[in-house]
């Protein structure tokens, strides 16, 4: 199957680069290019893309107004390209609170000479094309935030720890799920697959949206109550480790990629399972939320193989099923919740295994 794709930007030299780069591959086609969301709006109507690559810092209706259209009217994969810059990165991390399923820094396309940039974009489309999306109504009661749970949820039911692992349509579902905690939740640890000059970005969306404190984690930050530490990008491993207050620490590692990814889900869930171990006492949580591929299954069954509780999005709730499917299929996955009820399921008590 081809893939269609529309390009939104303001830039003619950067529409000639996305489309050159984009019709080097036999499964691509650039169906037709945009400078404005006017014209952009009339092109999906006439063309129906696959997938819109589109421009964050555009005149008129900016990129954010228009994705926001998008997704209430016709919902389309849109991979979103933006500069690196402190305002991009912010408007990046908005809109992928909006629903778009991928982003890119338009840096790595202008100066990028190998492959490995090249590759980024175009396996970026590629997952984008395998997104099916729901309707605006659906969106909006899958993503509703329920309330926080109160003061009267009982203390054995909450856990030491939480793991959470996402990829496609993450940062949505994060911030549904993120929206559910109590502002004293226990510590929290997130590995989303993100371009790495956007954590920064996401992490602060966050943190000015829900209850608890989130931020970037760093080398040998202690584990503390009431902070959410989200991988800071592509660089480097997100793993925990003894030490600190609470006993855990979480440290950034070196090394090859893990189940295809650096963070690695795989590698944060393995690494509170080695540490707590079986006998530790501690209740540990592990969460896998939407995503591409099956980074986090292995890592997942490490967890319940301690007793740790694990939690995988449902299918109807997903972006891309694949993440919570693998973990399913492998039986890591002892819960299977939509995404509006993971929130709350965290903080009180387990549910009998899936069979």
């Amino acid at each position: 199957m081809t893939i269609r794709v529309l390009i939104v930007d303001d830039s003619a030299l950067m529409r000639a680069l996305l489309q050159h780069r984009l019709e080097r591959e036999a499964d691509i086609t650039v169906v037709g290019t945009a400078a404005h969301a006017a014209e952009a709006r009339q092109l999906i109507k006439a063309l129906d893309p696959d997938v819109v690559t589109l421009d964050i810092e555009m005149p008129g209706m900016d990129g954010l107004s228009f994705l926001e259209k998008i997704m209430q009217l016709r919902p389309t994969p849109v991979v979103l390209v933006s500069g690196a810059t402190e305002a991009g990165a912010s408007a990046t991390a908005r809109g992928l609170q909006l629903g778009a399923v991928g982003c890119i820094a338009k840096s790595q396309l202008s100066m990028a000479k190998g492959a490995a940039d090249d590759s980024a974009l175009v396996e970026m489309v590629r997952e984008a094309a395998r997104v099916r999306l729901k309707s605006a109504q659906a969106r909006s009661a899958l993503l509703m935030p329920a309330a926080a749970p109160g003061p009267a949820q009982s203390a054995n039911a909450r856990p030491d720890v939480i793991v959470i692992g996402s990829s496609t349509g993450g940062v949505e579902a994060l911030h549904t799920v993120l929206g559910q905690f109590p502002h004293d939740c226990p510590p929290t640890l997130i590995v989303q697959h993100i371009n790495g000059c956007f954590a920064g970005a996401i992490a602060q969306s966050f943190d000015r949206a829900v209850r608890p404190r989130v931020r970037l984690a760093q080398s040998d930050m202690p584990l503390e109550q009431g902070t959410v530490l989200l991988a800071p990008g592509n660089d480097r491993h997100l793993q925990i480790a003894s030490g600190g207050a609470l006993g855990l620490r979480c440290v950034l590692r070196d090394g090859d990629p893990v189940s295809g990814h650096r963070p690695s889900v795989d590698r944060l869930f393995a690494s509170l399972a080695a540490t707590l171990g079986a006998a530790r006492g501690h209740r540990a949580l592990g969460v896998l939320l939407t995503g591409m591929g099956q980074d986090g299954a292995q890592g997942m069954m490490q967890l319940a193989s301690i007793g740790a509780r694990t939690i995988a999005q449902d299918q109807a709730s997903c972006v891309v099923f694949g993440m919570p499917r693998a973990a399913i299929e492998l039986g890591a996955a002892r819960e299977v919740l939509p995404l509006d009820r993971i929130g709350t399921a965290i903080f009180a008590p387990a549910k009998a295994p899936v069979t």
